[in-house]
């Protein structure tokens, strides 16, 4: 028979056991979002002995200085961007992997590189190969004049006045951190949905082919695709806060300006500008708030509309 006191004992043996959780999320987590949060009211910069309380200023500058415009333009064209292509084509390679049975570990390892190799080293390397005269790039490109120039009018233009200063011009240099993002990011997208399509039971395409279902897309659209619901709804939302965090690229590319114009002027580059190099922690505070909300209502927005046809099997 249970003594009466055994239940409050467990009760407090389960909060002495996740208390020391507890306490290491709120100091790491909860503290400096809340310190975050107050000082973007303030014009508090290092080392200065006091601070005045500054209200939305802030936040106001955030949204009327042409910057600042700039600033969210870049990040939200390269998360609607980024994301998209790179969790297609993380799918695609992922059922074009498994399809090939063993020899798709080779394009296993050739697709998961990117992700395993260290992003700012990536970019120095991307640099060299777009830079506009040694650049691998623009000397490959040079060499398919003869072919394609009658062909497509961009190769046209580009033999004839030259191919674009990738990283130094403003129509070009976004793109290019966008095709950089998507290179890297889209290994990883196809490891997840590796692991994923291992959980599709194989007995629901032989139910799908006696119903009728006799093509690939068919089976596809019936069965694949959505037994992989609860696996997209991971991969959208983990590459929709990669791709707000981009910031090794464009700090390798461009460390005092944020591109061209700042074309590539992202919100985590802004953070690191205004933080830390200009010593402004309060606006660099600001930015730092809208960055945690736009977040979290894109991952809440996201888990909404596609968990509305999850199927869990």
């Amino acid at each position: 028979m249970r003594r009466p006191d055994d239940t409050g004992a467990r009760a407090r043996t389960a909060w002495g056991l996740t208390a020391p959780a507890l306490i290491l999320m709120v100091l790491i987590l909860l503290v400096p979002v809340t310190v975050a949060a107050i000082l973007s009211f303030t014009d508090y910069a290092l080392g200065n002995d006091s601070f005045a309380w500054v209200g939305w200023d802030n936040y106001q500058r955030l949204f009327t200085r042409s910057s600042y415009e700039k600033m969210f333009l870049a990040t939200f064209t390269y998360v609607i961007t980024v994301v998209p292509l790179s969790v297609g084509l993380g799918l695609g390679a992922a059922l074009l992997i498994q399809s090939l049975g063993r020899i798709g570990d080779l394009y296993k390892t050739i697709y998961f590189l990117p992700v395993m190799a260290t992003l700012l080293a990536m970019a120095i390397a991307w640099e060299f190969m777009l830079h506009p005269t040694i650049g691998m790039v623009n000397r490959t490109l040079a060499l398919a004049c003869g072919g394609w120039a009658e062909a497509l009018p961009f190769f046209a233009r580009g033999c004839a006045e030259g191919f674009p200063l990738w990283l130094g011009e403003r129509e070009t240099a976004l793109w290019v951190v966008c095709f950089i993002g998507i290179w890297q990011g889209f290994g990883f997208n196809m490891v997840l949905y590796l692991a994923g399509l291992t959980g599709v039971h194989r007995e629901l395409y032989h139910a799908a082919e006696m119903d009728g279902a006799k093509s690939a897309w068919e089976r596809f659209r019936l069965v694949t695709w959505p037994a992989l619901g609860p696996t997209t709804v991971f991969v959208v939302t983990i590459s929709c806060i990669r791709a707000f965090q981009v910031f090794d690229t464009i700090e390798a590319f461009w460390p005092q300006g944020g591109g061209p114009g700042k074309s590539a002027y992202v919100m985590m580059f802004a953070i690191f500008e205004k933080g830390v190099q200009q010593n402004l922690i309060g606006i660099g505070s600001a930015i730092t708030v809208l960055f945690l909300v736009f977040v979290m209502f894109l991952t809440l927005i996201q888990r909404w509309l596609v968990e509305r046809k999850v199927h869990y099997g």
